[in-house]
């Protein structure tokens, strides 16, 4: 709920969901006097600090300090502070403690802030104390954003009191400067309202250099709430412009737009034009990651540039046909026999991968649909000539022959890459040889392609035919972070903390969980980056399948098993040479389960209470 419509409806909001006014923040402004320019080999010889919160001075701090040793004449000449005036002063060991605690809970300013925060900072490492980590706020980076050339000379203490009226003239005294200083911060904090800062979160970016127009749109971050979720930018019209998630804190992320750490400048242009955002709270972070996809895929926001079209992602399809063929798809088919690779981010990548497995199998390459029987008069094509092609087009007596391309061909989508790493392996090598380098690296992305698709598939079959799948992982806070997946889909989370028994979380789930249609695998009933998602979470330390309907499983030699293409290789080269360890010790693996139907006297040990 926006502040607006907080106070139309009788609301109050709290803190914690507009942040803290800049009139409810307790300022101290320091300034320091010193022997030098240099905490290294110079000390403090005065401090001087004024409390203050919303323009009402709560309280002063002065005293001088004895630096240890002469002041130096250009420093008296300065300061008007003699090394006589310092006798009998206190050492800063004495001092400091005083400050810390004058100045604790508090946002420090001073003008030059790296200058006094820096001699400051090296006294309490001096003296043993620790730094209380207090924010800080430099006025000359204030009045280098508000204050032109036109105004003032330049941004010294002296040029900005005068600019301002301050009560105080700065004459190089601590305590008269700081007070100065206070005049100044006012004055500048005056003007950087109407750029939309007026709370201390915003003080904390307003010295970034960032348009004065996105910088007032802060507001529009002010309703969010401090949870895990996505957030859509809207604008005229309530058109979606752009969704996006945080696992942490909506309100955090979204005034990150609204400062330097935004560099993208499409992403500039769309707060420009943005006129609201909503919130979607989620329970748990992978709710959030999901929606978040399925929100750009639903309103296919324009400056979103990923997870638009998911059903425009294409797969390589081994056909059911007389003599099979490789082709690109865009959707999966059921037929017995077929064999699936993907999906794939373009049609690049899948024409990528099928090149792969032309050049690893005779398998061919034209497109029209085969009879059983060649017509009389058939032709072959030049793949044929050129033995890359056992041509049944001109030759029915290869089908028996032609057939065992295509299980070599399906063996390898489905199973056991290791024939097309060997084929592109040898060939990247022999190019290599012939340092006609250029060419390795199109058989390398085609072996990439093929073995990204492959492993996709090969990791979403298994869980496209499980019909229920409940997993747990423990939260930082020692609860659990419950998700039921159905088909690949999420079909619904939940968070419990640590003193509630995730046993009843979990039977609700399942009464109220989406209900999820059967796919036809290897596709699921998600978007591919969903179920990505959904099986990247699964593998997380700490994850535990709390049950499952079915086996879930997948064989241990398979693309999946392959980091990358490059590795691949490598693996390959060192069977070459003779180093067969790792490789032969993994032929007669079987298949690893991943899950299975948990009895109910086995079922994951939750405690009911942390």
């Amino acid at each position: 709920m926006s502040p607006q419509r907080a106070a139309a409806v009788g609301v109050q909001l709290a803190l914690d969901e507009i942040g803290t006014p800049l009139s409810d923040v307790t300022f101290v402004v320091v300034d320091l006097e010193t022997t030098g320019g240099s905490p290294a080999d110079s000390a403090i010889t005065e401090i001087g600090a004024v409390k203050v919160r919303g323009g009402v001075v709560l309280g002063e701090f002065q005293t001088l300090v004895d630096p240890g040793g002469p002041v130096p004449p250009y420093i008296q000449v300065l300061t008007g502070i003699t090394t006589t005036m310092l006798v009998g002063a206190p050492r800063i060991e004495e001092v400091l403690p005083a400050f810390l605690e004058f100045s604790r809970g508090t946002v420090l300013v001073a003008h030059n802030a790296p200058f006094d925060v820096g001699f400051l900072k090296a006294s309490a490492a001096a003296t043993g104390h620790a730094w209380p980590g207090n924010q800080v706020v430099d006025t000359v980076r204030l009045a280098r954003r508000v204050v032109t050339r036109d105004e003032a000379p330049n941004h010294k203490l002296s040029s900005l009191a005068a600019l301002f009226g301050a009560a105080v003239t700065p004459n190089h005294r601590a305590l008269s400067d700081a007070r100065a200083t206070v005049d100044v911060l006012h004055a500048l904090l005056g003007r950087l309202a109407p750029l939309g800062v007026t709370h201390l979160e915003d003080l904390a970016t307003a010295t970034d250099p960032v348009p004065a127009d996105v910088r007032r749109k802060r507001n529009l971050a002010d309703h969010l709430p401090d949870a895990p979720g996505v957030y859509l930018f809207r604008g005229p019209r309530d058109e979606v412009l752009y969704v996006g998630t945080s696992t942490t804190s909506l309100r955090r992320r979204v005034r990150s737009y609204f400062t330097s750490a935004e560099k993208r400048g499409r992403i500039v242009e769309m707060v420009r034009i943005a006129e609201r955002v909503d919130p979607v709270v989620c329970a748990t972070p992978l709710e959030a990651r999901v929606r978040e996809l399925r929100l750009i895929a639903e309103h296919s926001p324009r400056y979103n540039r990923r997870s638009r079209f998911p059903d425009r992602m294409p797969w390589v399809r081994l056909t059911v046909e007389p003599y099979p063929r490789l082709s690109v798809v865009r959707e999966v088919r059921e037929d017995l026999g077929t064999a699936y690779l993907g999906p794939f981010g373009t049609a690049a990548a899948a024409a990528l991968a099928v090149d792969a497995l032309h050049e690893t199998f005779e398998i061919r390459q034209c497109s029209r649909r085969l009879p059983l029987v060649a017509a009389h008069g058939a032709s072959a094509c030049v793949l044929a000539d050129m033995g890359r092609c056992p041509a049944p087009c001109t030759d029915a007596t290869v089908m028996q022959r032609y057939d065992e391309v295509t299980a070599r061909v399906r063996a390898a989508m489905l199973g056991d890459p290791a024939p097309v790493v060997a084929a592109l392996a040898e060939r990247i090598q022999v190019l290599v040889d012939q340092q006609r380098f250029e060419e390795a690296a199109t058989v390398r992305d085609r072996l990439a392609a093929f073995l990204r698709g492959a492993a996709r598939a090969q990791r979403s079959t298994p869980l496209a035919r499980c019909t229920e799948l409940v997993a747990a992982g423990r939260t930082d806070d020692g609860g659990w972070e419950i998700a039921l997946v159905r088909h690949g889909r999420l079909a619904g989370t939940a968070r419990v903390d640590r003193r509630t028994d995730p046993r009843a979380a979990v039977e609700t789930l399942r009464a109220t969980a989406e209900h999820v249609p059967a796919p036809v695998a290897p596709a699921t009933a998600a978007h591919p980056e969903e179920t990505e998602l959904v099986l990247a979470w699964l593998a997380r330390p700490g994850v535990r399948v709390v049950d499952v309907d079915e086996s879930w499983a997948m064989p241990v030699r398979s693309a999946a098993a392959h980091a990358d293409a490059a590795t691949a290789v490598a693996e390959h080269a060192r069977a070459v040479t003779g180093d067969l360890a790792f490789v032969e010790g993994r032929r007669d693996v079987p298949v690893v389960e991943m899950g299975r139907r948990v009895p109910a006297s086995s079922r994951m040990d939750v405690p009911r209470t942390a």
